[in-house]
């Protein structure tokens, strides 16, 4: 009993205790860390003969017979425990070697009593010899180990010794082994593996360590042992046997492959946002180290077969939640150990009915997993309504099953059904837990990509409706094209393509690219075209049409930036508004082409005999740094010529380190190569320089020239005279007479005696009335004047002001574009009847 201030320390201990453990056989003292002793028990008085009274409160120093010296001793403050033997010195004055085990007792937290800390030494009165009883113990103890499989070999490793725990681990009595080698006792590979590890202890000395799985005889589930293999040795150090002991760790082993299945499950499940691939990436990490057979069904409807039914079931279907109705699942993916996945009833994207008491649909319906034994009555009813299920039961064997809803946010999405028939192990809770895990897991990715898939679908039409729906009729150019968004991780982009007709049978071609991916994209794209459409259409010069473009980008990306904050100083554009782009004006009678771009890539000129090349433009900045001008390039195409403009994306892709430059060479060898069509051409080069799905926008426009023959051309040359007005009406309606055009020729005549007598009076020459006969039939007055002329409203009795209000009133659409030295007022009249020649005299049209 340890006292401490002459009082009892520590509480009454039970008696029962006391009786076992008999206090008095140790003596036991606390010293403090100023080296005073301040508790004492009965065996420590026993030991020393002083009583509690005498000792407490004293240095501890005065029970030492011999002072140390300070070198030698150790760092005690440092220390947790320390031990040896001291010479102590007994009330009588004898000396006493005791051997002294003392712990480091640290001071509680804000204790500074006894300075912070003491020493609880111990020193035992009795039991320090060996003895008898002491070989039996370690006999005693070998056999009877709880802890562990014990046996021992002799140097021909064979066994001499086990204990209960091995007899019990491989179901053989002790003397049903004697005399055996390991391999001989355990017949598998784990025998095997025991004794190569004993012959190497045997040869090196040193133990050897191995974990091994064992299914036991009469045991239903594989158990997992550690072992290790040791040499023992005698007093002399010469080897005489070997010990090995196995340690069950069924329970560390199953629980660590079970974290090394999750951990797998998050490594490969969800790396895209695609449903299909999602489900199956589930399906193959849980195939084989869960269940011998998966499959992953979603909730959808029995009349709907659209893929997007797969993706939207969540949310469309509310059956799920309906006591006793069947519910319509489609499968989306399974995976099985058997090759060729024979277990299956139906394929991925079939849909099966289930009825409202399957395993199937009571998961969904509770929304909690659940573990079935094939002869539970839910399964045996379920099976026997289904002849083809039954005979999938019977012929391979299955056994156990699990299903786990599939939920995320609060939306049911499926089910997955986990089945077991090649395992000899039926499924436990800890496995059930485990589906969960990764079915909760998976589901998460599957809504995912069940919302990028709807708001993708979003953004993909959006963009689609901002693009041209169909190709404007004209005859400058044949033309086809292409649009690939981006693949899944980038999102819809804002490239977009546009074909306008101008006035005069001429034609602008466009292709640009906003920066960034997403809606907002698609909107800023849809923004630009509108404008690029609305500069054209007042027959703005590229390098124009540019420059307004470039003050639009950057009101919108000042806008983008909020209250307060414009488009920084330095030229930036604030916020995540930017574009490139190329665009392009064809005259069909010129067959000269004007373009300019800015920061967009190089359009590529296929000649007529074959020739690639990259037409050399200024690059122009990206629109939206403003204040940079833009230049045009003016070239003559011979008709037939092709004409290629696209988007970075065809030729160069960051992600997959594609060169532009090697993009660029793809590009024009498949340029190079025949076609039957533009189609058939844009196909081709989508192939050629895209060989997987682009991780960014698309867009390609590729137009063959044609040119108007010069009989369809007619152009007079007319003197700043009012007198000649009335020759110049004869000359066009003797050209329409050429042409075959007789029954517009009163309304033309009208046209061309107004437009040329406005331009006689209002503007200055030189003069220049021109007809083209194309689709429809296009009258052009050209003048050195800059004024725009306008339409008003003629009073009753004013004599003139009516003329533009008459030929917008005849006229399919008028107009006026700048030019180099003036203005062009143009009309144009629709041709109808058989007169109108259709595509007659236009040449250069693709093959």
């Amino acid at each position: 009993m340890e006292r401490r201030g002459g009082r009892v320390g520590g509480g009454r201990r039970a008696s029962a205790v006391e009786d076992v453990v008999r206090e008095t056989l140790t003596a036991r003292a606390t010293v403090d860390e100023r080296g005073r002793v301040t508790a004492w028990s009965d065996g420590a008085q026993r030991l020393l003969g002083y009583p509690a009274a005498r000792i407490l409160g004293r240095p501890a120093a005065v029970l030492l017979a011999e002072e140390p010296a300070a070198a030698e001793l150790p760092p005690f403050a440092r220390l947790p425990r320390w031990h040896g033997t001291l010479a102590l010195r007994h009330r009588d004055g004898h000396r006493v070697d005791a051997r002294v085990l003392a712990h480091h007792r640290p001071a509680p937290d804000g204790d500074c009593a006894g300075g912070g800390g003491s020493w609880l030494v111990l020193a035992p009165l009795a039991g320090q010899e060996i003895q008898a009883l002491d070989e039996d113990l370690v006999r005693w103890g070998f056999a009877q180990s709880p802890c562990c499989a014990l046996a021992l070999y002799d140097t021909t490793l064979r066994l001499r010794r086990a204990n209960a725990d091995m007899e019990r681990s491989v179901a053989l009595a002790e003397g049903d082994m004697r005399g055996l080698r390991v391999a001989e006792i355990v017949d598998n590979e784990a025998g095997e593996r025991a004794e190569q590890d004993m012959l190497r202890a045997l040869e090196s000395g040193e133990t050897q360590y191995r974990e091994n799985s064992v299914r036991a005889p009469g045991e239903t589930r594989e158990h997992a042992w550690s072992v290790f293999v040791a040499p023992l040795r005698d007093g002399a150090g010469r080897t005489r046997g070997v010990g090995l002991s196995a340690h069950d760790i069924t329970e560390q082993h199953w629980a660590r492959k079970r974290l090394q299945l999750i951990a797998e499950s998050g490594r490969r499940i969800g790396s895209t946002l695609d449903v299909t691939r999602t489900a199956q990436e589930l399906a193959d990490v849980a195939v084989p180290e869960l269940a011998d057979f998966i499959s992953v069904d979603l909730l959808t409807s029995l009349d709907d077969e659209s893929a997007e039914a797969v993706v939207e079931a969540g949310e469309q279907y509310p059956g799920a939640r309906s006591q006793g109705r069947p519910l319509a699942l489609r499968r989306v993916a399974h995976q099985s150990v058997l090759p060729g996945i024979p277990e299956a009833v139906i394929v991925p994207g079939e849909v099966d009915e289930y009825p409202g008491e399957s395993p199937h649909v009571r998961s969904l319906r509770a929304g909690r997993a659940a573990l079935y034994q094939v002869t539970d009555p839910v399964m045996a009813e379920w099976v026997a309504q289904d002849p083809l299920r039954s005979a999938r039961v019977r012929d391979f064997g299955i056994h156990s099953l699990m299903t786990v809803p599939l939920s995320a946010r609060g939306t049911t999405l499926g089910v997955t059904v986990f089945i077991r028939h090649r395992h000899a192990d039926a499924f436990q809770e800890d496995d059930l837990v485990l589906a969960e895990e990764l079915a909760s897991r998976a589901a998460v990715c599957i809504d995912n990509a069940r919302r990028y898939t709807r708001e993708r679908g979003t953004a993909v039409t959006l963009q689609r409706s901002l693009l041209p729906q169909r190709l404007p009729e004209q005859d400058a150019v044949e033309v086809a094209t292409r649009y690939l968004p981006a693949g899944a991780r980038a999102g819809v982009g804002g490239d977009w393509f546009d074909v306008i007709p101008l006035s005069g049978a001429r034609v602008a071609l466009v292709v640009g690219d906003v920066v960034g991916h997403g809606i907002h994209a698609s909107a800023t794209m849809g923004r630009l075209r509108t404008a690029v459409r609305t500069l054209a259409d007042i027959d703005l010069p590229p390098d124009e049409l540019l420059t307004h473009l470039d003050d639009l980008v950057g009101r919108l990306a000042a806008e983008a930036e909020g209250p307060g904050r414009s488009v920084a100083g330095n030229g930036q554009t604030g916020g995540d508004v930017g574009a490139t782009c190329l665009y392009a004006v064809y005259d069909p009678v010129s067959r000269r082409c004007v373009l300019a771009r800015a920061g967009h890539p190089l359009p590529m000129l296929v000649s007529p005999d074959g020739t690639v090349e990259l037409l050399d433009l200024p690059a122009g900045p990206p629109l939206g740094l403003g204040g940079l001008p833009f230049e045009s390039v003016e070239t003559e195409l011979p008709q037939g010529s092709l004409l290629a403009l696209y988007t970075d994306g065809l030729v160069e892709s960051r992600d997959t380190g594609t060169d532009i430059d090697a993009g660029v060479s793809r590009l024009r060898q498949a340029l190079t190569r025949p076609a039957a069509s533009l189609e058939h051409l844009c196909d081709a080069v989508l192939a050629a320089t895209l060989p997987g799905r682009p991780v960014d926008d698309v867009a390609l426009l590729v137009a063959c020239t044609r040119a108007l023959d010069a009989d369809r051309v007619a152009t007079w040359t007319v003197p700043p005279d009012p007198a000649v007005v009335a020759q110049t009406r004869k000359n066009a309606v003797d050209q329409l007479a050429v042409w075959g055009l007789t029954d517009i020729a009163f309304v033309t005549e009208l046209i061309v005696s107004e437009l040329v007598t406005n331009a006689i009076r209002h503007a200055e020459p030189p003069i220049q009335l021109r007809l083209i006969r194309d689709r429809n039939l296009i009258c052009e007055v050209s003048d050195a004047s800059n004024t725009a002329p306008h339409m008003r409203r003629a009073r009753t009795y004013d004599e003139g002001g009516r003329g533009l209000l008459l030929v917008a009133h005849l006229t399919e659409r008028w107009g006026t574009r700048p030019t180099a030295k003036g203005k062009t007022i143009w009309a144009e009249q629709a041709i109808d009847g058989p007169g109108d020649g259709g595509d007659s005299g236009r040449s250069g049209d693709s093959g």
